[in-house]
């Protein structure tokens, strides 16, 4: 089966999406596909596998990939289309952008969303098109760092940018007594020059506070095993890996109460807080740090979860969609 995937991130990119494209592409290989990674400004001839035309067309982002999506239906009228809802799709350009949000899932055979709680916002007339695949994520190696004992080191990865509401981790730890060991440290790129700008302006005022940028994978999992808990933060998410590489790694996770993170941790978790609620995280966060017991109970919810993100699981979803699309792999 010849299967083109579509990202609007570049070769390269340490975007999610990419890195969504890089592990699909793999797993499909996996189920026996070949495949294309094109990305979403490409023409129909870009998405040709080997220069026929594709079996299956899979889209990651229904507004950014809207221009390849038309291409392809108009292209390849017969051949299938599973359009991947991402965060900003569903609750951002959903509103901002409706008629290429609808376009592009009026186009679909098949729509694919990334945790659970994805029905809630879309319009029913397409749910019976959803499909949820829940990405996955390696286990931590053996021989990892461990946390120091001197900090409570919290972990915020992710670029930095509106919706990851990237420095209210680092507000939440201003001001706190001297005795207390909070910390956070931050990893991800930013998205523009003034975000860059406000976590040095944090740096420089916060001693607490720290932000080392876009490392690679290795560097960003050695932190994940080094940390005592990570704060996600975000205004809107659409499944975010770095949860998932969470619960895989048993780092327990402070999570914004909104519905993608919701969908992936439980409705059950015991570590929500409001969105933009720089209290209520800093009351979690001073929780954690004195109340190991909390800490632990975080931990065992997400490593019951952790089966959910095995890369077996992402492999059977992926070819759950394929077969939503009415083909046989």
């Amino acid at each position: 089966m010849k299967v083109a995937l579509i990202t609007p991130a570049s070769r390269g990119s340490h975007a999610g999406n990419r890195a969504t494209a890089t592990r699909w592409a793999g797993l499909l290989r996996e189920l026996g596909c070949r495949v294309r990674v094109a990305q979403s400004d490409a023409d129909a001839d870009g998405c040709r596998v080997g220069g026929q035309p594709p079996d299956l067309v899979l889209a990651l982002h229904a507004v950014r990939s809207h221009a390849a999506i038309r291409a392809c239906r108009a292209a390849f009228p017969a051949c299938p289309l599973a359009v991947v809802l991402t965060g900003t799709d569903v609750y951002r350009f959903q509103h901002s952008d409706p008629e290429i949000f609808l376009d592009s899932l009026a186009a679909s055979d098949a729509l694919v969303g990334l945790h659970d709680c994805l029905a809630e916002d879309l319009p029913p007339r397409f749910l019976s098109r959803l499909r949820v695949v829940h990405q996955s994520a390696p286990p931590l190696p053996p021989r990892a760092p461990r946390p120091v004992s001197r900090r409570f080191e919290v972990l915020v990865a992710g670029h930095l940018r509106d919706e990851k509401d990237s420095l209210r981790a680092a507000r939440a730890v201003r001001d706190l007594p001297a005795q207390s060991r909070l910390c956070v440290v931050q990893l991800g790129g930013a998205h523009t020059p003034a975000w860059a700008e406000a976590a040095r302006a944090e740096m420089a005022g916060n001693g607490r506070y720290r932000w080392l940028g876009d490392l690679p994978r290795w560097r960003v999992r050695q932190w994940m095993a080094r940390a005592r808990l990570m704060v996600i933060s975000s205004r809107m998410e659409g499944g975010a890996n770095v949860v998932s590489e969470a619960c895989v790694a048993g780092l327990p996770v402070v999570a914004s109460d909104i519905p993608g993170n919701r969908g992936l941790l439980g409705n059950d978790y015991a570590g929500y807080f409001s969105v933009a609620d720089t209290a209520a995280l800093r009351e979690l966060l001073r929780r954690a740090e004195a109340e190991p017991a909390f800490v632990e109970r975080l931990r065992q919810q997400v490593l019951a979860r952790a089966p959910l993100f095995s890369p077996a699981a992402e492999r059977e979803a992926l070819a759950r969609v394929i077969e939503a699309c009415g083909l046989t792999l």
